[in-house]
């Protein structure tokens, strides 16, 4: 009995010695993690509110030197930087909308399997993930709908994603159980009834990650503005930055003035890291509401399907 008792305390302790090492070493690693992914983004922040000689010099490691904010209100004095923001914010709902009203549309129907017409659709989707007609080709298609600089050119470009839809659809068949859609059709709901009052309601952990993905993707994009766009009051702020940037750096090689010439030239290293910060700010104050769904939407999607 007491050697019964000896081994178990023995288990006990061993395991416990186990956990706590583990413990240790996981606690470690995620803080190395964190250092690793944090310590750039706290960079940029220093650095833009840093002399950018000090950047250059290399003085500028974990907190800011000699603080300056002439970037920041070099960015804030231009017109165009709030424009830009108006024409992102724009693009961003408007297209996030579109998109996330696209990828149900095409996501639900292709869950249902008393949908007829679902493998060859899924067929023909997947095969729009491999094969593309390029850049040229889509385009001669905009311009014969007549769609360059217009609004529709940077909503409608990109707004379906094949991934996503794989994604919600693989959501839609394996969380939300089939007996629900009987209880519907029981109580008179339709098909559309049904996808508005029970399917999206049960599915906002997945909805919510797909706006995320949509978001991200719509504010960062500029090559579409960039090809499409030739009017720059409609330049998302993206675009905006960038032809700030290049006339500041030009506006450098122009000088005969060396003084004049170091003083731009440091206005333009310090634009590059205020850029950044501008740029990033609105992304990551939406991430923190909808970071709950997150992890949840994607490993529930992407477990099956």
């Amino acid at each position: 009995m007491n050697m019964n008792a000896e081994v178990k305390r023995s288990n006990r302790i061993r395991t416990s010695v186990q956990d706590k090492t583990f413990d240790a070493v996981n606690v470690a690693v995620m803080l190395l993690l964190l250092a690793v992914y944090i310590w750039p983004i706290w960079f940029v922040i220093i650095a833009s509110f840093s002399d950018p000689m000090e950047v250059q010099l290399g003085k500028v490691l974990f907190l800011p030197s000699k603080l300056s904010i002439q970037s920041y209100i070099e960015l804030i004095n231009r017109s165009s930087i709030w424009t830009g923001y108006r024409n992102s914010l724009i693009y961003l709902v408007s297209g996030t909308f579109l998109d996330m009203v696209f990828t149900i549309c095409a996501a639900y129907p292709l869950s249902r399997r008393d949908f007829m017409l679902r493998k060859p659709v899924m067929v023909f989707l997947l095969i729009t993930m491999y094969f593309s007609g390029g850049l040229i080709p889509m385009y001669m298609l905009v311009k014969a709908l007549g769609l360059i600089n217009t609004i529709w050119c940077i909503l409608l470009s990109g707004a379906l994603s094949v991934y996503n839809i794989l994604i919600m659809r693989s959501y839609f068949m394996n969380s939300i159980p089939s007996a629900l859609q009987e209880a519907a059709v029981l109580d008179g709901a339709n098909s559309y009834q049904y996808l508005i009052k029970v399917v999206l309601p049960l599915s906002k952990p997945v909805l919510a990650v797909i706006a995320l993905y949509n978001a991200v993707g719509r504010w960062n994009d500029y090559y579409t503005a960039l090809v499409y766009l030739h009017n720059e009051d409609m330049y998302p702020l993206q675009l905006v930055l960038r032809e700030i940037l290049d006339s500041v750096t030009a506006k450098s090689t122009d000088i005969t003035n060396n003084l004049d010439m170091t003083d731009q030239v440091k206005l333009a290293q310090s634009l590059k890291y205020s850029s950044i910060i501008v740029a990033t700010i609105p992304i990551m104050l939406i991430y923190p509401f909808v970071q709950k769904y997150f992890v949840k939407g994607v490993m529930i999607g992407a477990v099956k399907g």
